[in-house]
Parts: C-alpha cells; sequence; structure tokens
C-alpha cells in the first residue's frame, strides 16, 4: 500500500508559478505510474500530467502543454508539477494519484485507473 501526501498549493496571481509536491510512502511496486489530476468547482476531474516513474516518460493534458512540467525525486519518493505561466482556469484542487501499472499513453487522464489518491491541495490563481 502506498501513501500520498500533497503539498506546495497557494495563490498566485495570473502568469507567476507554483511547485506542487507528491511524497509517496509504502510499497514502491505500488507506483509505478503517477499522475497529479485536478477539480474546479463545478467542472468533472481532469488529468493534469503523469509520469512513469521507471522510466520518467511523461504525459500532459493538452491544456497544460507547455506550461506545466511533470517530473520526480526517487532519492526522495516525490513528484513534482512545476506549473508555470498560470492561468485563473487553472485554479482549482490538484490531487495527486498512483498505481502500480505502468501509466497507460490514453488511460492515463481517467481517475478510476488509479489505486491510490493523496487529499489534494488548492491552486488559487488570480487575474
Amino acid at each position: 500500500q502506498v501513501q500520498l501526501v500533497e503539498s506546495g498549493g497557494g495563490s498566485v496571481q495570473a502568469g507567476g508559478s507554483l511547485r506542487l509536491s507528491c511524497a509517496a510512502s509504502g510499497y514502491t511496486g505500488s507506483r509505478n505510474c503517477m499522475a497529479w489530476f485536478r477539480r474546479a468547482p463545478g467542472k468533472e476531474r481532469e488529468g493534469v500530467a503523469a509520469i512513469n516513474t521507471a522510466g520518467d516518460m511523461t504525459y500532459y493534458a493538452e491544456s497544460v502543454k507547455g506550461r506545466f512540467t511533470i517530473s520526480q525525486d526517487n532519492a526522495k519518493n516525490t513528484v513534482y508539477l512545476q506549473m508555470n505561466s498560470l492561468k485563473p482556469e487553472d485554479t482549482a484542487m490538484y490531487f495527486c494519484a498512483a498505481d502500480g501499472r505502468t501509466c497507460h499513453p490514453v488511460g492515463w487522464v481517467s481517475g478510476g485507473w488509479y489505486a491510490t489518491w493523496g487529499q489534494g491541495t488548492q491552486v488559487t490563481v488570480s487575474s
């Protein structure tokens, strides 16, 4: 079993940057794919980015390509989401998710695919 704890959320003005962290603990075999999702008020949960922890293959939603970067520090068992050029529409609760399977090139965006979730961290971008 793996536990996930997100941090790094906050309030920022449009055009600013934030870096989210997801610290993982527990069985490493349960987190071969780690991802970030977000849910804005009144909207569906959205897959933002994912990374295969063995191999560094990454996946991004079209809405964040070129602005967000997912990365990992295996020594710290932590996955990061660097968010640049933030927009008001990026405002949401951001969640970290993990699964023992390798990220599916298409299915990674489906929240139902993941076995473990963190509690979330709020990101608010003002105009």
